[in-house]
């Protein structure tokens, strides 16, 4: 079972305030899938995590959109001394080994490459690089850079 379907369930015990079951599906997911996904994270629907989520890490605090694809060793979490999380919006595409860190706003329709450190705000229909991550692409159409569709619709 991937990660991603073992975070639902537990996403949706909590919610339904059921106790105990959640921490155990977590548990789960670190000792399956090695990779740290909590129940209390907002993911919404549609979202992919690739690989199962091999080395993903997701503060509990982040808010992920519906729809985006999150490949493997990616890290969504804070920076020290800032108290606010990464909000990734819709359809962003998040490359292999990726960090996105502390409170940055990511928009809808964003493409971050592989390696990637993201430490300020992206905004929508943008392709971002580097070590720290900058605008290298803007009004892009996402759908032509890359499968995001096809994903997050399980044809691929």
């Amino acid at each position: 079972m991937t990660a991603i379907k073992m975070y639902r369930i537990a996403n949706y015990l909590y919610r339904n305030k059921i106790p105990l079951l959640p921490k155990i599906f977590y548990r789960l997911i670190y000792l399956i899938n090695n990779c740290h996904i909590h129940y209390q994270t907002h993911i919404g629907k549609g979202t992919v995590i690739a690989y199962g989520g091999i080395g993903v890490v997701i503060h509990k605090k982040a808010a992920i959109g519906q729809n985006c694809v999150i490949e493997s060793c990616v890290t969504i979490g804070g920076r020290s001394n800032i108290e606010k999380l990464p909000v990734l919006g819709d359809r962003v595409f998040v490359g292999t080994g990726a960090k996105v860190l502390g409170d940055v706003k990511i928009g809808n329709d964003v493409i971050i490459g592989a390696n990637a450190v993201v430490i300020k705000d992206v905004p929508d229909n943008c392709i971002v690089a580097g070590i720290p991550a900058k605008i290298i692409r803007e009004n892009v159409d996402i759908t032509k850079k890359c499968n995001i569709a096809q994903i997050t619709l399980g044809r691929y």
